[in-house]
């Protein structure tokens, strides 16, 4: 039986998920085949087609949200909203997360484990890592915490909806080959940690993004500045899996630890 447009918000989440997306890939495939075929730079191609995913993303929503549910405002609905409240939780956030991911390479200087080497291009290095960090968390914050949280939450439990959130936005980032999801496995855990902590963050800020598109670009400024500056080198007195594996510090034990130290702070803040 066909669904029709205006009968889409009765329809489960599941196919509603599955709508928004498969119409947002048929507007995507004819625009970006030509880039990718005919581009020569790979991470060009990546850059435009995925900023081509984005901005049809958004274009959609606008639709999706007049014509589905009745509300030309879905970015505010979900949290993206014009406040002064909201653009200090984003800026708490950002240090926040900077502070956890150099605190952490701080700790492990402190214990032999990495040594902290200079770089004479750190300032350039800081401000690109910020722009990038900023740019994908609130690319991706829109989409788990935005789009994603709001359409689960039309039809499940909030306890549900959390970790349904949180699980699809650990499987989507650990998608690889069969080989390279079994050699970086302990990355999923903290991917899974990280869904859930920018859930609780969203909850406690009263539904508002700032927040957690703060805290996303925190963690992912400092480990940009860390590893694309090459400030440190480790010293391989403990073993990968402690320090993280391809030295990604959500593939290792003091990553989840710290992780979870700011998966507890969220979550007590969303239930106070």
């Amino acid at each position: 039986m066909e669904i029709k447009l205006v009968n889409l918000a009765s329809y489960p989440a599941p196919i509603r998920l599955a709508g928004f997306f498969l119409t947002l890939l048929l507007l995507w495939l004819p625009l970006a085949a030509p880039i990718y075929f005919l581009g020569n730079d790979k991470n060009l191609v990546t850059i435009l087609t995925m900023g081509l995913l984005f901005a049809e993303f958004l274009v959609l929503l606008r639709i999706w949200g007049k014509n589905i549910y009745r509300q030309p405002q879905l970015l505010k609905i979900y949290g993206l909203v014009r406040t002064r409240q909201n653009v200090l939780e984003l800026v708490k956030g950002l240090n926040i997360g900077l502070l956890f991911t150099l605190s952490l390479f701080g700790l492990e200087g402190l214990l032999g484990w990495v040594v902290w080497q200079d770089s004479d291009r750190l300032l350039k290095i800081i401000i690109e890592g910020f722009i990038s960090a900023l740019g994908v968390a609130f690319a991706e914050e829109l989409v788990f915490r935005g789009w994603l949280l709001n359409e689960l939450q039309r039809d499940y439990r909030p306890n549900t909806v959390l970790w349904a959130d949180g699980i699809i936005f650990a499987s989507l980032h650990f998608l690889k080959s069969f080989k390279e999801m079994i050699r970086t496995l302990p990355t999923f855990p903290a991917l899974l940690l990280l869904g859930l902590t920018l859930v609780w963050a969203k909850r406690g800020s009263k539904g508002r993004l700032g927040l957690s598109i703060g805290l996303h670009a925190g963690l992912v400024w400092g480990y940009y500045i860390i590893n694309v500056g090459q400030l440190v080198k480790f010293s391989n007195r403990v073993p990968e899996w402690v320090t993280g594996i391809d030295r990604n510090p959500l593939a290792g034990v003091m990553g989840l630890i710290f992780l979870g130290i700011l998966a507890f702070w969220m979550r007590k803040r969303a239930q106070g």
